[in-house]
């Protein structure tokens, strides 16, 4: 983006000295807490869906006042991939899809927009814990609504957003899911349902998927600060969380946070890091102190036992894979109802990785899981313990792809979290090279420096 420009005056013999231009001005960080610690209002007023993106417009409107913004790495992937979904428009079929089509393009805009904030003001601020301050919100949030979904699973009424929306609009079911309030997701029919959290999401696979993205956000803060208040809250939480969590059954969240503490081990182990081996120790015992008194196995096993869960998300898929030959490049612009499979979702559902093929084309998923890999490989190269942490995020999100949906606030969140590692890794020292090799009895190599002898050459001796 364009700054202002350098300014010159004469320096007296006529010659001309050419000034710096003055610093941009820092970005705040209260639209981000606007944005990210409020989200029990704008849940409770039915805008948490609604307004994700015109809260996201307030920080576009603010980088674009500021000027001369950088880019995090791999954004021009992202804004390529924006380029095809946009194109794809011209693939929709109804009228009614343009909403929802429109809803979905702003969440993947926002998303990008989030990241490329947080990373203009981490680097400003030398990647301090305080940027992560709105996700930490963000976090207390989802547990105290997670708790709520425990205690009243039945709760729901209608918001302030949804009585002004239209009655056409606020009736569309992908619409009404998002303004009306509910906690959990339960069959209604069922005379012994199985209550799992939901809130502040319409679906409750959309809050395992935000557990797992924030969890390992919440331990890097509590690395970076070693006192405060902040830090003995979030500590607090941790064990706290697992109840709603748990409850969720989401087998995809258990997966994706299990394959990301593997990375982690994997590298801690590599760089000998004894701290972030510590801390999956603890995280993991936490985790298995809960199911003596949560019997997740057991409620996964008799949830899947009795729904069709597996056969309906397999029927999506195959529609998915049996139509896309006929749209390879720019798929059918949003997913459709269909009568030929069992699943009562429309196809292009049940995982990002199925809704952008389906609805974008195969170009748009290359992009789309390219820039998860860029991510990952770039923050793979952090070195203090808290980054470690930062950098398993993308490794989550692309093992989440294929089951989750994250045409939602999630993907801010994950661009939240990666933008922030990679700004930290910009500031970190680069790794110390290891020492060379002792030469042995044969001495040093034909010009290099006499080795100074050791201590335990000095005690031989």
């Amino acid at each position: 983006m364009g700054g202002t420009p350098a300014t010159s005056e004469s320096a007296g013999d006529g010659a001309t000295e050419v000034l710096p231009s003055p610093p941009p001005p820092r970005l705040p960080i209260w639209p981000l807490a606007l944005m990210f610690g409020l989200v029990p209002i704008w849940w409770l007023a039915g805008a948490f869906y609604l307004g994700w993106p015109l809260l996201g417009a307030v920080l576009l409107a603010l980088l674009l006042v500021r000027g001369r913004v950088p880019l995090p790495p791999g954004a021009g992937i992202w804004l390529l991939f924006l380029a095809v979904v946009l194109v794809s428009a011209t693939r929709l079929g109804s009228p009614s899809s343009v909403l929802t089509f429109g809803l979905r393009l702003g969440f993947y805009v926002t998303a990008l927009v989030v990241g490329v904030y947080v990373y203009v003001v981490a680097r400003e601020r030398a990647g301090g814990s305080g940027v992560l301050l709105p996700l930490c919100a963000f976090w207390l949030g989802l547990v105290a609504l997670g708790w709520l979904s425990v205690l009243a699973p039945r709760l729901g009424m209608t918001t302030p957003v949804e009585v002004l929306l239209p009655g056409a609009i606020a009736a569309e079911p992908f619409v009404h899911d998002m303004v009306h309030l509910s906690t959990a997701e339960y069959s209604a029919q069922s005379l012994n349902p199985i209550y799992r959290p939901a809130a502040p999401y319409a679906y409750t696979n959309n809050y395992g998927s935000a557990y797992a993205m924030l969890l390992p956000g919440v331990v890097a803060v509590i690395m970076l600060r070693r006192r405060g208040v902040l830090r003995w809250l979030l500590l607090g939480s941790l064990p706290l969380s697992l109840a709603p969590a748990f409850l969720t059954l989401n087998r995809a969240m258990f997966l994706s946070l299990g394959v990301g503490l593997l990375v982690l081990g994997v590298r801690a182990g590599r760089h000998g890091n004894t701290r972030v081996a510590t801390s999956i120790v603890g995280v993991l015992l936490v985790g298995l102190l809960a199911t003596v008194f949560i019997p997740v196995t057991q409620l996964i096993g008799d949830r899947v036992g009795n729904s069709g869960t597996n056969t309906d998300r397999l029927a999506l898929y195959g529609a998915v894979l049996g139509r896309v030959g006929d749209s390879p490049w720019l798929g059918y612009g949003a997913p459709v109802n269909v009568d030929t499979v069992s699943a009562q979702a429309p196809i292009g559902t049940q995982g990002q990785l199925w809704m952008v093929l389906f609805s974008h084309g195969i170009p748009a998923l290359l992009c789309f899981l390219a820039w998860f890999v860029v991510a990952a490989r770039c923050c793979a190269r952090a070195a203090s313990p808290a980054g470690q942490w930062l950098a398993i995020v993308p490794v989550v999100c692309l093992v989440q792809i294929p089951f989750y949906g994250m045409a939602n606030q999630n993907l801010a969140v994950a661009f939240y979290v990666i933008a922030f590692a990679m700004a930290r890794i910009e500031g970190e020292p680069a790794p110390r090279p290891r020492p060379p090799l002792d030469p042995g009895p044969a001495g040093p190599a034909r010009g290099a420096p006499p080795r100074l002898p050791t201590t335990l050459d000095r005690t031989a001796a």
